[in-house]
């Protein structure tokens, strides 16, 4: 039979002709010492002067970017693909040095390193162009950004200033900065110095320049972000690359030159490179090796064929065809050179000097290949129509015969060494014989028998049926070639891989070496003529590959070369043939290879599964329901090991304790005093441990969709940091590095990933996948923690760091055997030695990666080892300990598991001799082992044996049941065994028969001696309890028997059901069935007794609950009433009214599998499918009761028991094998220790009341600006978008015409018009009181104060009442924190809403950014806290399913911090990266409930106090609340403040003034006494937002907008800041000729402000939401429009109302004097303008109004003489009215030549290019034309306010932008003498004024 295995010879890549260049922009750069690495598909290559190449093969999809380090060393590559990687590599030694991954899709299509080398930047080819900035050498992401909506091309370093990049694309550049880990983009601005295009390269330059290329082939130039000037036609098009150096820039362009220039970018010379030319086009099919000589011949579709030299490694001739070329052959005497072509046609060429012989077309499809015959008479050419024909070369290639046989086109062609047969392949498949030149088809088998082929390139044949996988698609093979000597054949395919085969090579799937470097497919492969070379070539690649060939003898020679290291091997480990040669898989290995860890549903699918039943729960939640019991159990014992299915999880923790896991429980047990103690933080089955080099700490893995793993601390069994994020379905193997810094973990997801953590912090440093096969142990190298190995399923690899990413390379074992399936493995003496036990009993001991011997050492696979001092100790499955000396020459001591050896003193029974040994661990003078029977045993270096621990072994644990009236328990599994426990603090297992088959259930008789065990083949047993022999045995059923049952009393019958729907009565004393239960339509599942021993209650697997009589087992119906009366003599049933609330709201989902009730009838324990224990009052009526639920099983808990005196719960687990032990305890037994019980999931009904600000906080959504939509409901076309149609005459040429008026009547007609050049934000009136809190903070000792509106934050100086500004964010602040640490005074963090909302963390006195933190928020961030310690820590996790308010980090910790919100508080732990919660508890006081928390201060001694909505306040120690302050304050507390000088607490509500109450309230240290303060804002109720404590002051930010300082001593107050408390602020107006601006808002306040002085004038209250306001012409009234329809004329001096009038329903829109003071024009939403006269005094009648207006009026102006009005309106259109008829003005000439008193309005002509691009949702609300009428400013809702010119008839016009507002700008306004602009904001209640900035004369 032909050998199967692999060849033993190998192929080496030696040389690449080729270069990509097709879509990567400059990949190719020169590093010192002049050498020049070139990128291209797939590899890189490297130049050296000596002409020779090295290869990096880190990659295996095409490379497609590259940059080169600055020392010009180390290259940086990014491929494509779905997940592609970063390589950074070593040019000279050609190894990886770091892997970057994880974060890009699609490729990486730029890189570019900074001037030191430190970081990496990289942009993606996904759709937002994702822009990332490494920390290559961790392989740290260090930001992250969308890049732009378009490609990006080019991306660079500023290398002149820190943290700038500069990236290029289509039609885009943008300049980036760097700070904290965000990425902040501006566009460059192109102007009106060039047009917008698509840039392609760029380089940097001092003084903030950047040259960039654009695609026109011009070079643009920028200064900052502002386009300054152009190079125009630099190149004749696009310009593809830029270099720059100390001596000037290079470009090069698609035109083919290259061009240098000086530094100020001065052309020095021309380089013009048409002419050279070395690469392809199109797709590359032919290739010929030459007869006689090292030549290779290719052709491409390019039309070019090349001749290449193997030797010189060089192109030696070359010459272009008409047609592309499909195929090539070189005669065989090397004179002629054949080529087919695309076309149908083939041509002859000499050799020598490449001139034609003949050209030939006889067909029409393309020549795929063609033959020389061996005695060089013939060629055979095969085309695409199916044929081939046959030309005779001496006839000067006469067509002698054709082929014509195939039905598909011809892909392969050999002919025999005679010559007198042809075989050929097609595209079906089909192999074909022709005999020659005739062309006649042999079809006789006989005929074919002999031929010797002279050639063998076929890709099907017999001799060739091993290079097909077992199921492939026939056309994935693309070319074959055997070398016949060598007895070895190459192959190439669509995957971009060569590889290796012997020939011949008879059955399917046979081993290959494979060998990687092409990037797509390779359509092509020949040996050279001597068999030195394999010549491939890739078709999309265009890369032709010379591999050297090495045969068998020399590999000895080449172990010394270290094995290729790549992420791909370059063995054959994808051969998937049966492996004939590879040993029996050892069953237990076989077994736990087959064990998925998959669930249905993982406990983390919790939250999401309640939600779905959102309507359940409503409904629940409006019923009372019953409240959870008094009492509670403590987990106090569990018996169990797990040894079946994992390894290396016991050891000796530094106090002499045990520490093992068992279900989802990590066990620390004191073997002196026989207790244990357990970390509960996991919630599904733990599958690993490993244990701190000092021995304290230990890592466990999980179970789970996004699997954890928990380091916890093994004295304090508190967790220290939780890992998650990385491992999918479970974590199989973890392993701690001897400095104990770092930790790596392989999870069981398809690719079983590792990962190495830095455990610490929680963070991931590396992940790599592992393999497809289950690995079983992974090892940090103790010398070196950048190192590891891992070893599983045929499997050894030897992994080392780099960045993010492992390189892995495969043990190396050379001709001493095959990879075996690895055990364990563990590290030796120096840092290179390993030693790894085999499934076989073999021990390998290897060097570096290579085996240099192996040991055998068990019978059977050695499943634990473990390294000592001097030595090592190993464990089998043959249940033997061996000792070794530290080289594995000799066994110095082995200890057998007998049960002879047992210590006399060893409670417990060893189930079996030489159990297998799946642990060992050594310490304290002893050897702890762990075997896979659930045993953990002691063995002494003497050699007797102690028994620790026991549990059942593998396989489903469901039969439980307690003794009548001793303290014992007895369980029945799957594994075969009946066990008895003892439940008292001896804590052993009494008794324990094997059963021939697996069990489900057992029962004790009511008088202890007998028990009754049912088993899964329909038999049951009774025994005897005490020594478990059998007294009777029965069998009438098939199915399994699924519950047994003792009647009380005298035990008279036994009751045995069974999962065939039936139960049996038996009676005990007669030995007789008497009866049988029918009528279940399902299988079994609970049964019970009444007491008198008559009735049977039963409930089957369809959820129905039946009675039956004993003992015929009649049926009876009885009514659920009765049921609860009828004495039960035990309860273990799911079902009836009395249970209907142990169900969850999930009930669809998971089943309630077990219940049991205690004697006194008050508390049913559940067990289910989720692996919660609950305990419910009974009866639990009602849906979804009210529970405590206990967490340590893992999946399903299949049973709970009480036993006889209720003094312990029993469970057992199921799959988890566990046997658990709780105590139960009373109410008032409340110890101090933790009660692990979570509350139950449905929030309580009464949450403390209800407060219309506390729900309208909750309720609020806040608009993302971005997403912004308009504010006004507008309808029609944007003016924009409209079509204008074209007036009658287009104006009159300019000779006749009069000159056009000025558009707006200006009043500074004397001087010198000034256009604004800038705007400078220098006052804001507002403070965002009315959603957020605690966001007023005191600075510098109480000179300054911080808050925030809008999106600015402020810092207000309160002696000089000074703003300065923080405007680097770019929506809405919604929280502020300052941080307390006195070593950062004065920092401060704001959080914003965005999408991706980012936190700002900001010096307030000179505005400098320090950080940005882009976070995991998505909405906004509500509330930020500086841990007081250090800066600011982050991680993130689902808090909880309402609105939380507020989280404030503990003054005196970094890790700890409360949040409370809606019906909630939490207390949370910050373990690495993980955040852990506990639940505030209420139980101690009485009737206390969950309330709405709404703030939180901290006491000394751990005290947290919080605020809640019924204004008590909760005091917690740890989690436990101790008491309530009732009515600190009697509405909400809303904000609290602990000031940490002095300890006491300030707290603000919502109350109304009194006497003795204030809004605000001083308290001391404990809460007990306090002070408080009335805030004289004449308010009806004071509502505080947030407080604060300086010196002697408290600073109070209410609900109204207001900030207020109160002095401790005289509680005097003094109002600093001043706002509108509800929005929008619709109306504005500046008056006439002072710096004094009115407005109006939805508050019902109109507010006069003094820019000057900085603050409010006056206020007054209309108790009406107000719309607009305007001054008269001469400033001495004001009118006032109101959102009810009316309006009101006030006197400026008095404030009296002068007159008032409604004539409206709907809101006044807009109100206007006309200039000469006659007339007041009304707009309101009812589409209308009236007029008014206003010289016939107050009674204000109406005179007449305008029609025909389409829509409500948005804004009006008068012309300058007050007889025209124009009015802009709410569907897009302007018209023009006369004064004061209300006629509308038609005639388009006369309004083109009016002139405007004022221009507010959007629309129109004159303002058409204020409209942006992005309005589709969006509009511009309001505009103003400046005094001056040059200037026009706008605002839109959007938040922004323009600055363009005035007018700007062009579409899309020019302007600047100013951030500040909030999501809508209402209004909009320059104060006389264009001094300031005023705008007014829709959401933020804020007004803004700037400083107009004025261009120089």
């Amino acid at each position: 039979m032909a050998d199967r295995s692999a060849p033993s010879c190998h192929l080496r890549l030696e040389w690449v002709y080729g270069y990509r260049v097709i879509s990567a922009a400059t990949t190719s750069t020169t590093r010192r010492p002049r050498r020049s690495s070139t990128s291209w598909r797939g590899r890189r290559g490297l130049q050296p002067p000596e002409h020779r190449q090295k290869f990096y093969l880190g990659h295996q999809d095409d490379i497609i970017s590259l940059a080169l380090h600055p020392e010009r060393v180390l290259v940086a590559t990014g491929q494509v693909g779905k997940e592609p990687y970063i390589c950074v590599w070593d040019s000279y030694t050609v190894q990886t040095v770091s892997v970057l991954k994880d974060v890009h899709t699609h490729g990486i299509a730029c890189l570019a390193f900074d001037l030191d080398g430190q970081r990496l930047v990289s942009v993606g080819l996904d759709s937002k162009n994702t822009v990332c900035v490494w920390d290559w050498r961790k392989g740290k992401l260090l930001s992250m950004a969308p890049g732009h909506t378009d490609r990006i091309f080019d991306i660079s370093w500023d290398l002149y200033q820190p943290n700038k990049l500069v990236s290029c694309g289509v039609k885009h550049i943008k300049f980036w900065s760097l700070c904290g880990n965000s990425l902040t983009p501006k566009r460059g601005v192109f102007g009106k110095t060039g047009d917008l295009q698509t840039i392609l390269c760029l380089a940097c330059a001092r003084d903030e320049v950047t040259y960039s290329g654009a695609l026109n082939g011009d070079i643009y130039v920028w200064k900052g972000i502002n386009l300054v000037r152009t190079i125009q036609g630099a190149h004749a098009a696009g310009i593809f690359s830029m270099n720059a150096c100390e001596e000037g820039f290079a470009t090069g362009g698609r035109d083919g030159c290259v061009r240098l220039w000086d530094l100020n970018f001065k052309p020095i010379t021309v380089i013009d490179l048409r002419e050279t030319d070395q690469g392809y086009k199109g797709e590359l099919w032919a290739l010929a090796v030459h007869p006689t000589k090292p030549l290779a011949m290719t052709g491409s579709d390019d039309r070019s064929v090349r001749i290449w030299s193997l030797i010189d490694h060089a192109l030696i001739a070359r010459c272009n065809m008409e047609e592309p070329i499909r195929c090539a052959a070189v005669s065989t005497d090397g004179i002629h050179l054949a080529l087919g072509m695309k076309d149908g046609s083939f041509t002859v060429l000499r050799v020598r000097d490449m001139t034609e012989v003949v050209h030939i077309k006889d067909r029409k499809e393309a020549i795929h290949e063609l033959k020389y015959s061996p005695d060089g008479n013939f060629l055979a050419v095969g085309s695409n129509d199916s044929s081939v024909d046959i030309y005779g070369v001496v006839q000067r290639y006469k067509k002698v015969g054709e082929c014509i046989g195939s039905l598909s086109f011809i892909t392969h062609m050999d002919w025999s060494s005679d010559s007198k047969y042809l075989q050929t392949n097609d595209g079906n498949g089909k192999r074909l014989f022709y005999r020659m030149p005739s062309g006649k088809e042999v079809t006789n088998k006989e005929e074919l028998k002999g031929i010797q082929w002279a050639s063998w390139t076929c890709v099907s044949g017999l001799e060739v049926n091993g290079i097909w996988p077992k199921y492939s698609d026939i056309n994935d093979i693309n070319s074959v070639d055997a070398n016949f000597i060598g007895q070895v054949m190459v192959t190439a395919d669509d995957y971009g891989i060569v590889k290796l085969f012997r020939y011949p090579c008879l059955r399917k799937g046979a081993k290959f070496k494979k060998y990687l470097g092409h990037s797509a497919h390779v359509t092509n492969v020949r040996w050279s003529h001597d068999h030195q070379w394999v010549v491939s070539i890739g078709g999309a690649d265009h890369s032709v590959f010379q591999w050297k060939f090495v045969p068998d003898r020399k590999l000895k020679d080449t172990l010394h070369i270290a094995p290729q290291e790549s992420l791909v091997d370059s063995n054959s480990d994808e051969s998937d043939s049966d492996q004939s040669d590879v040993p029996e898989l050892d069953s237990e290995i076989e077994q736990e290879t087959q064990i998925t860890y998959r669930r249905q549903v993982y406990k983390e699918d919790l939250p999401q599964l309640k939600e779905q039943c959102k309507e359940k729960r409503k409904s629940a939640a409006s019923k009372r329901r019953e409240r959870a019991p008094g009492n509670s159990i403590r987990l106090h014992f569990v018996h169990g090991y797990r040894g079946y299915d994992c390894r290396s999880n016991l050891f000796y923790t530094q106090t002499g304790e045990i520490v093992y896991h068992v279900a989802a429980v990590g066990v620390v047990y004191n073997r002196q005093q026989n207790t244990q103690r357990f970390y509960l933080g996991h919630d599904d089955d733990i599958l690993c441990l490993a244990i701190h080099p000092l021995k304290d700490y230990v890592a466990t893995g999980q179970v789970g969709r996004d699997s954890s793993i928990h380091i916890w601390d093994t004295e304090t069994i508190k967790p220290l940091s939780v890992l998650k994020g990385y491992h999918q379905y479970g974590v199989c193997a973890v392993d701690f590095s001897a400095d104990g810094k770092r930790l790596a973990s392989v999870g069981i997801d398809d690719s079983h990933t590792i990962v190495l953590w830095d455990w610490k912090k929680g963070e991931k440093l590396s992940a790599v996948r592992g393999s497809k096969d289950k690995i079983f142990v992974v090892k940090i190298n103790p010398y070196m923690p950048d190192k590891l190995i891992t070893v599983g399923i045929k499997h050894m690899k030897f992994w080392r760091r780099a960045g993010g990413g492992l390189i892995g390379k495969k043990g190396c074992i050379g001709a001493l055997g095959r990879t075996d399936t690895m055990m364990c493995a563990v590290y030796g003496w120096t840092e290179e030695m390993a030693f790894s036990g085999t499934s076989t009993g073999d021990v390998c001991i290897w060097r570096d990666v290579f085996l240099i011997k192996t040991v055998k050492a068990h019978d059977g696979p050695v499943f634990s080892m473990h390294a000592l001092e001097k030595g090592f100790v190993t464990g089998g499955k043959d249940g033997v300990v061996a000792l070794w000396d530290d080289t594995f020459e000799r066994c110095l001591k082995t200890y057998a598991i007998k049960r002879a050896a047992l210590a006399p003193g060893s409670k417990g029974l060893l189930l079996e001799d030489n159990p297998s040994i799946r642990a060992i661990s050594l310490g304290h003078g002893h050897i702890l082992v762990g075997t896979k029977n659930g045993e953990i045993l002691e063995v002494d270096k003497s050699g007797p044996i102690t028994l620790l621990v026991q549990g059942h072994m593998e396989g489903e644990v469901w039969g439980l049941a307690t003794h009548p009236h001793l303290p014992i328990c007895a369980t029945v599994s799957d594994d075969k065994t009946l066990r008895i426990w003892d439940l008292s603090p001896s804590h052993c297992m009494l008794a324990v028969r094997k059963l021939k088959k697996g069990g489900r259930c057992c029962c004790f008789s009511p008088d202890g001696k007998a028990l009754a065990v049912g088993l899964n083949d329909g038999s049951f047993l009774i025994v005897n309890a005490d020594t478990l022999e059998d007294l009777v045995s029965f069998q009438h059923r098939k199915d399994v028997i699924s519950e047994i049952r003792f009647s009380p009393g005298a035990g008279k019958y036994l009751a045995v059901a069974s999962c065939d729907n039936f139960v049996d009565i038996y009676n005990v004393m007669s030995s007789k069935r008497v009866g049988i239960c029918k009528g279940a339509s399902s299988y079994i599942t609970h049964m019970d007794w009444d007491i008198r021993g008559k009735l049977l209650q039963v409930n089957t697997g369809a959820k129905e609950q039946l009675f039956f009589e004993a003992p015929r087992g009649k049926k009876q119906t009885i009514p659920s009433l009765e049921v609860e009366k009828i004495g039960w003599a035990s309860w273990t049933s799911v079902l009836g009214s009395c249970c209907e609330g142990i169900w969850p709201i999930i009930g669809e989902v998971t089943d309630v599998t077990a219940s049991c009730l205690t004697s006194d009838s008050k508390v049913l324990a559940t067990g289910d499918d989720f692996g919660f224990v609950k305990l419910f009052r009974y009866p639990a009526k009602g849906k979804f009761g009210k529970f405590k639920r206990y967490v340590a099983h893992s999946t399903h808990v299949t049973n709970v028991r009480w036993t006889y005196d209720d003094s312990l719960l029993v469970t057992v687990g199921g799959a988890d094998t566990s046997l658990m032990l709780w105590t139960y305890e009373m109410e008032g037994h409340r110890d101090s220790r933790q009660c692990d019980s979570e509350e139950s999931d449905l929030d309580s009904e009464e949450d403390g009341g209800y407060d219309s600000d506390v729900t309208r906080e909750n309720e609020i959504n806040y608009t993302i600006k971005a997403l912004s939509t308009n504010i006004r409901p507008m309808f029609g076309i944007k003016p924009h978008l409209q079509q204008k149609e074209p007036t009658l005459d287009e104006r009159p040429p300019v000779s006749r015409a009069l000159p056009q008026p000025e558009k707006l009547q200006t009043n500074n007609v004397g001087k010198k018009k000034r256009p604004i050049e800038d705007l400078i934000l220098e006052l804001v009136f507002g403070y965002r009181g009315k959603d957020c809190r605690n966001n007023v903070h005191y600075l510098n000792d109480g000179a300054d104060v911080i808050y925030h509106t809008a999106s600015v934050g402020i810092l207000y100086n309160v002696a000089t009442g000074c703003q300065s500004f923080y405007q680097e964010h770019n929506d809405d602040i919604l929280c502020l924190t300052v941080n307390q640490h006195p070593k950062f005074t004065n920092i401060v963090a704001t959080g914003q809403v965005a999408t991706a909302p980012s936190i700002h963390v900001w010096d307030a006195m000179n505005k400098q950014t320090l950080s940005v933190l882009r976070c995991y928020h998505s909405k906004g961030v509500c509330s930020v806290s500086f841990s007081w310690q250090e800066g600011a820590k982050i991680a993130s996790r689902a808090g909880h399913n309402q609105r939380i308010f507020v989280a404030e980090f503990r003054p005196d910790s970094d890790t700890q911090f409360v949040s409370v919100g809606v019906k909630h508080v939490r207390f949370w732990t910050l373990a690495g990266r993980a955040l852990l919660s506990k639940k505030g508890l209420l139980s101690s006081i009485e009737d206390a409930r969950m309330q709405t928390m709404l703030s939180v201060a901290f006491g000394a001694n751990n005290l947290t106090f919080t605020g809640t909505i019924s204004g008590d306040v909760c005091v917690w120690k740890d989690h436990v609340l101790i008491r309530i302050v009732a009515k600190a304050h009697n509405g909400p507390v809303f904000t609290m403040y602990t000031t940490l000088r002095d300890g006491l607490i300030v707290t603000g509500g919502k109350e109304r003034p009194s006497k003795e109450g204030g809004a605000v309230k001083l308290w001391d240290q404990e809460l007990k006494r306090c002070r408080a303060f009335r805030l004289e804002t004449g308010q009806m109720t004071d509502c505080v937002r947030s407080v604060c404590r300086g010196k002697g002051k408290i600073l109070v930010g209410t609900r109204n907008a207001e900030i207020i300082e109160v002095g401790e001593k005289n509680a005097a107050c003094n109002i600093l800041i001043n706002g509108h408390m509800d929005g929008p602020i619709w109306g504005l107006a500046t008056h006439p000729s002072r710096d004094f601006f009115l407005s109006a808002a939805e508050d019902g306040t109109v507010r006069l402000w003094d820019i000057v002085e900085k603050k409010m004038l006056n206020k007054v209250s209309l108790g009406h939401a107000a719309r607009t306001v305007c001054y008269s012409p001469e400033g001495d009234m004001v009118a006032i429009g109101m959102k009810n329809g009316e309006f009101i004329i006030l006197l400026v001096t008095s404030l009296k109302i002068w007159g008032k009038k409604r004539d409206r329903r709907s809101a006044i829109q807009d109100i206007r004097f006309s200039p000469d003071s006659r007339y007041l024009a009304v707009g309101s939403s009812e589409n209308a303008v009236d007029f008014y006269d206003l010289t016939l005094g107050p009674t204000l009648n109406r005179i007449s109004y305008c029609k025909d207006i389409p829509s409500f009026v948005i804004q009006m102006d008068f012309s300058a003489d007050s007889s025209y009005l124009q009015v802009s309106t709410g569907s897009y259109k302007r018209q023009v009215y006369e004064v004061p008829s209300g006629k509308q003005l038609v005639d388009q000439t006369v309004i083109d030549r009016i002139t405007w008193a004022t221009w507010t309005s959007v629309l129109g002509d004159e303002v058409i290019g204020i409209w942006s691009r992005h309005a589709e949702k969006a509009d511009v609300n309001c505009a103003c034309v400046s005094h001056s009428g040059i200037n026009l400013v706008t605002g839109d809702d959007f938040g922004m306010v323009k600055l363009f010119d005035f007018p700007c008839p062009e579409k899309f016009a020019k302007h600047k932008r100013f951030l500040g507002h909030s999501a809508h700008l209402t209004n909009i306004r320059f104060t006389s003498g264009d001094r300031y602009v005023v705008s007014a904001g829709g959401d933020d209640c804020s007004l803004f004024v700037w400083k107009c900035v004025h261009m120089p004369h």
